[in-house]
């Protein structure tokens, strides 16, 4: 077997911690550690196999830790595993398990706990909607047990003994190292969740593996972790207390901000660049790995008007995201007519159509290709828009209704909270809906395998070539060349109507330390952070 640490650098690091929080030179630490941060919604759910929303990922990394992390740049680091091998042939990994490694009731952290978290992922009896990254990560029976072809135990992940896991894949997959800092791959202990069933999760129950522990969780108010001294490093862990505070008004959310009740929160749309002026050492732009868009549902519960693909082209050419970035965000993000985020590591940007034309031959082709279909300012294409609570995405919404009605399109808007939304889309209940995905690694497969037909694809998009092409990608010498063409499948098919990619537009106080502004994924680790004295 071929042995790989980390890297020389890595390696050095256990000497001298930088897996939590470093005192930048000149830093005086504030009396009180703590952390307050703003959600746009309540978190649905901190079970790490359940969860399938950004926010929830945020609070749940907090609370539980993986193999791997990520540092302030994205780079792969130790969590639980202190370094790997994998055999010559890519498709076996051996994860050595740091010993002092705890729970937060004080038991030590096992190899078997992770096979039963991954377990739990893919078992049909959960209906995890995240059981697909397992098969994505090409795990050895995944997808056999996803389809319920195969008995969980058969999945190819095993404790060697107590600190060593083994991993086996279907195929080498280049990505594989980088999916192992999402929730979907930490390990849960499993008396706990024997013990209280659904409510392993609630304050008092929970036990997890993470630098905090979850002390307090009023559904859609606040979720408080407070520090966890049976963490590994948690000698190294400055920040005592962590309080998400949701707020579903963004404007809102800046007068608390600015009241002093929140260290961090979004930039409501169009603020930027007063506020950047007003507060420079505050007001932050960034690349952030999400791309935003209108997905549209593709299945037999969909409009059959929806079905017609040149239906779907139109109102992807009628919106002018110019108009939606410049005049609307104004905040740095990007016009998207593609589904990857600009910024994954690695990825070249295909070339599409609808990018390269003018605004006006956009909308003038859109008119005529909606005129065909037989449907003009008299005689509208009637159609709802789902969205959830943000006034940053109504706006937007009001920005399309008024640029498709010219067309020949009348849309509803549909408000609604964003547990009922997703609900909504899960269920394949909705015509058109307001949608972001964010990265699950840094890596373009994980936008790309979002449209699969065994992806998440609340719309039920389901293209055999588009399928092919990516499981061809992953052992490809070139996967872009698959990425590419993907790319021109969404592009041609519209399963979605592309309108931005991100940049993360932020309000932090200067005296919050260590938020990681150079990860296009954005994750971060109140272990790595801390308050400094004003």
């Amino acid at each position: 077997m071929t042995k790989f640490l980390m890297t020389t650098a890595l390696a050095l690091s256990f000497a001298a911690p930088s897996f939590a929080a470093t005192v930048a030179e000149g830093d005086t630490l504030a009396e009180t550690q703590e952390y307050n941060f703003w959600l746009l919604d309540g978190i649905k759910t901190v079970d790490p196999q359940l969860n399938t929303d950004v926010e929830g990922s945020d609070v749940i990394r907090q609370l539980f830790e993986g193999l791997m992390n990520e540092d302030a740049t994205g780079a792969m680091i130790p969590g639980v595993a202190t370094d790997y091998e994998m055999s010559e042939d890519g498709l076996t990994y051996t994860f050595n398990l740091r010993e002092d490694a705890r729970w937060s009731n004080g038991e030590p952290v096992r190899a078997q706990d992770f096979v039963y978290g991954w377990q739990r992922a893919v078992d049909p009896a959960n209906a995890s909607e995240y059981a697909w990254f397992i098969e994505l990560m090409n795990v050895v029976n995944a997808t056999e047990i996803v389809n319920g072809e195969a008995e969980v135990d058969t999945l190819g992940v095993t404790a060697i003994d107590d600190t060593t896991l083994e991993v086996q894949l279907s195929q080498p997959t280049a990505y594989f190292i980088k999916t192992l800092s999402h929730a979907t791959t930490f390990p849960v202990l499993q008396s706990v969740v024997e013990e209280h069933g659904d409510d392993w999760t609630q304050p008092g129950n929970l036990v997890g593996n993470g630098a905090y522990t979850l002390t307090g969780h009023n559904i859609g108010v606040t979720i408080t972790m407070e520090k966890n001294p049976e963490y590994w490093d948690a000698e190294n862990v400055i920040l005592e207390k962590l309080t998400g505070v949701v707020v579903n008004d963004q404007n809102v959310a800046l007068t608390r901000y600015q009241a002093g009740e929140l260290d961090r929160m979004d930039i409501p749309a169009g603020q930027y660049p007063r506020l950047s002026e007003e507060f420079p050492d505050e007001a932050i732009s960034f690349p952030y790995s999400c791309s935003y868009a209108y997905l549209v549902n593709m299945s037999d519960k969909g409009r059959e008007e929806l079905q017609d693909a040149n239906v779907r082209r139109a109102l992807a050419l009628g919106l002018n995201r110019d108009i939606i970035v410049d005049q609307v965000l104004q905040g740095g993000q990007r016009p998207s007519y593609n589904w990857t985020h600009w910024a994954i590591e690695g990825f070249e940007m295909p070339e599409i159509e609808m990018a390269s034309m003018s605004q006006e031959d956009r909308t003038a082709e859109a008119k005529r290709l909606l005129e065909e279909a037989g449907y003009t300012p008299d005689n509208p294409l009637r159609l709802t828009l789902n969205y959830n609570t943000s006034e940053d995405h109504k706006k937007i919404a009001v920005v399309a209704q008024q640029m498709w009605k010219p067309l020949g399109v009348e849309l509803t808007l549909n408000n609604m909270e964003w547990k009922v939304h997703t609900d909504r889309m899960q269920e394949q209940d909705f015509e058109l809906a307001r949608y972001a995905w964010c990265a699950d690694y840094n890596e373009a497969s994980t936008f790309l395998d979002y449209f699969r037909s065994t992806g998440s694809n609340y719309g039920e998009f389901d293209n055999a070539e588009y399928d092919a092409l990516l499981d061809e990608a992953v052992t490809s010498e070139n996967p872009n060349e698959q990425y590419t063409a993907a790319e021109q499948i969404l592009a041609a098919e519209l399963p979605l109507i592309p309108i931005y990619h991100y940049a993360n537009v932020d309000m932090i106080k200067p005296y919050v330390k260590g938020v990681p502004l150079e990860n296009v994924m954005n994750n971060w680790y109140g272990k790595d952070m801390y308050i400094a004295a004003e």
